[in-house]
């Protein structure tokens, strides 16, 4: 009864479809002066009538039969430009169509493009309400979608007993946010998991360089040795290494191929930055192709494979667009403070990554379920793109939250309905801290107060050292989620590799930034430059960034004594803890000193290691970059993510330091169930 009953809806909702998108020919075919339908001479619409609906039908017949085609010949483009093609693609169908049937005339193939469009836009909508009437959100369609193939392929996990592990990251959401979150109901999902006891809610500590490079490498590959923040100089290579480049991505997995990554057994990487051993993998950077506008099509073209979830994700890109400029104006009328400039093409890049981006890789995962692999992680960076340039807990940043805890519902109600039992982890990879931009704060950005010192005669900045600007700031490069969401983005809106990744000038210092950490680098020094060699050749250096009242301390080698931590009224000793003076560490909290020493013993230290200011009266820093929200550094609650998993699960110890210990917690519930299974077969 069942079987018939699916079979009788599904030829309803095909008949609805049919006769909904015959309509809208007739319409376009009134309203649209450049295309016309064959008439049978009877009066009013309805003389087109039996030419629209052999039309809709062709149409739809040769979409199911041609699309995947049709996709699997642009899947070079990348995923970014995929969806914009997908147009073409619909128009390219539509005039098959009108060459089989010569039942319409179009003044031109633009035309052919708008109708085909305009079809796939109401197709789009009348199947996003039929699925909405039945399971209040568009996506379940992809549920029965992904059992009819799974059931052709015959997976063989989709019906196993042990349970699978499911990794969700909200990219760059801090564990105190969260908790506020949870108690104003802007996420009633993860507040119920809580609420039910189902779940446990602890925080952990990130490592200094508190971003998603390090992080994912740390959980995913178990090692994030030598990196010390988003981008660095590479003496050896002479060379600008950063995140947001799919090779050096790719380089970081390979000096880990000797330690299993978190989805190496039979796992699913989506939207990362890294594969953590995955061999399926959708949206992850280090496996796409940086000369081809986004790499590697493989993964992400099961949701295109429907021209109309193309069409509804374009609709939304749009309406994103605009909602970003609307609320970047508002911003700026209301004279909202700290503030940076949202213009170029952050807009674009706020709306993939919130847009394009999470239709993606949440579809992906449904897939995964629905197919039982054995772990999952996804990484939905949405929340974070947008704390950059609006803040930690604007309205807007909260309004992408509220929605990336529907999709987290969403996606457990699929899990909850799989073959396959799924222990469900939600996590973030760091936290923010908020605050005025160093720049915005003192008139130069970081790179200019080390060249000015560096470099005798230097001009002063226009505006004066230490002077507050009372305009926004330009924007100068941000890195985080920005250069990071093109990171994600990857590749996907550039055909080149990122502009930092460019052979350095060795006569000059390379300043780098990633949040309120800077790192500067002497190419021309042997090896690591010692304050006695920075003394040297730049004598006021280190006095005027250690007394710059943006910076919170400065990490330096000393020739045959170690490293020393020096702030503006005192110094601690890396190896030993001897504070001299005012203690420069003494804002940061407890553990800032080990994660200093931890980065210290990196390869590939910069020179000069440099921590913004952290004013713990207000919880704000001043990042390096041009961001409101930032991360990458020590200081306030960019450090303190989350950890939120099943209560049934082993706990894992009071405090968790550094990505690798997490890694091990979530590789030993993974191996758990492992373990669990192979002792209910024996």
């Amino acid at each position: 009864m069942r079987t018939l009953g699916s079979a009788a809806r599904t030829v309803t909702e095909f008949l609805v479809l049919w006769l909904i998108s015959a309509a809208a020919l007739m319409m376009i075919d009134a309203v649209l002066p450049g295309v016309e339908l064959a008439s049978t001479g009877a009066p009013g619409p309805l003389g087109s009538a039996p030419s629209a609906l052999a039309l809709a039908l062709l149409f739809g017949l040769l979409s199911t039969v041609l699309w995947p085609i049709l996709l699997r010949a642009m899947l070079w483009v990348g995923p970014a430009l995929l969806f914009l093609f997908a147009f073409v693609g619909s128009g390219l169908i539509m005039l098959l169509s009108v060459r089989i049937l010569p039942l319409a005339t179009a003044e031109s193939v633009t035309d052919i493009i708008i109708l085909a469009v305009l079809l796939s836009l109401v197709s789009s909508a009348v199947s996003g309400a039929i699925a909405s009437r039945r399971d209040d959100t568009y996506r379940m369609m992809l549920v029965r979608r992904q059992r009819f193939r799974l059931r052709r392929k015959r997976s063989p996990d989709g019906g196993s007993d042990r349970p699978g592990l499911l990794c969700i990251q909200i990219d760059g959401l801090g564990h105190k946010v969260l908790q506020r979150a949870m108690r104003s109901g802007v996420v009633p999902t993860l507040a119920a998991m809580v609420h039910d006891e189902s779940h446990r809610l602890m925080p952990w500590h990130t490592d200094w360089s508190s971003q998603t490079g390090a992080s994912q490498l740390g959980i995913l590959h178990g090692s994030n040795h030598n990196v010390p923040a988003f981008r660095w100089y590479d003496k050896a290579t002479k060379r600008i290494a950063v995140f947001s480049n799919p090779s050096d991505n790719a380089e970081r997995e390979r000096e880990r191929a000797s330690i299993p990554g978190l989805l190496a057994d039979g796992g699913a990487s989506r939207g990362n930055l890294f594969s953590g051993g995955a061999e399926d993998n959708v949206l992850v950077v280090s496996r796409m192709k940086g000369a081809r506008m986004g790499g590697g099509g493989t993964g992400y073209a099961d949701y295109f494979i429907d021209p109309a979830s193309a069409v509804r994700t374009f609709i939304r890109l749009v309406a994103e667009v605009l909602r970003e400029i609307r609320q970047a104006w508002h911003q700026r009328r209301r004279d909202i403070r700290p503030r940076v400039r949202r213009g170029g093409i952050y807009p674009l890049v706020r709306a993939f990554t919130t847009v394009v981006e999470t239709d993606v890789v949440v579809a992906a995962v449904i897939g995964d379920i629905i197919k039982g692999r054995n772990v999952i992680y996804v990484d939905l960076v949405g929340y974070d793109e947008v704390s950059h340039h609006s803040g930690v807990e604007r309205p807007e940043t909260l309004a992408v939250l509220r929605k990336l805890d529907a999709e987290i519902g969403m996606i457990a109600a699929v899990a909850a309905q799989a073959d396959r039992p799924y222990n469900i982890v939600v996590l973030s990879d760091h936290g923010q801290s908020q605050g005025e931009t160093f720049t915005g704060r003192f008139g130069e950005t970081l790179e200019a107060l080390v060249l000015r010192e560096c470099e005798a005669g230097r001009p002063q900045p226009q505006h004066g050292r230490w002077l507050h600007h009372d305009k926004d700031v330009p924007d100068v490069g941000a890195q985080g989620r920005g250069a990071e969401g093109l990171g994600y983005a990857a590749a996907s809106l550039r055909a080149t590799p990122p502009p930092d990744r460019v052979t350095a000038p060795p006569e000059r210092p390379v300043v780098l930034a990633s949040g309120n950490v800077g790192l500067v680098s002497f190419p021309l020094a042997a090896g690591r430059a010692t304050m006695r060699w920075i003394t040297e050749h730049h004598p006021s250096l280190l006095p005027a960034l250690t007394t710059h009242p943006g910076v919170g301390f400065v990490l330096v080698a000393r020739e045959g004594k170690g490293s020393i931590v020096l702030g503006a009224h005192g110094s601690v000793e890396v190896d030993t803890g001897f504070v001299a003076g005012q203690d420069p560490l003494a804002d940061f909290g407890p553990g800032t000193l080990e994660r200093i020493r931890r980065t210290d013993g990196f390869d590939n230290v910069a020179d000069i290691m440099i921590n913004g200011r952290y004013w713990p009266d207000t919880g704000e820093i001043a990042a390096f970059e041009e961001q409101v929200g930032s991360h990458g550094g020590l200081g306030g609650p960019q450090t303190r993510p989350f950890l939120l998993y099943p209560a049934h699960l082993p706990e894992p110890p009071d405090e968790l330091h550094g990505a690798e210990q997490v890694h091990r917690v979530l590789s030993g519930w993974r191996d758990l169930a492992a373990a669990e299974a192979r002792a209910g077969l024996g």
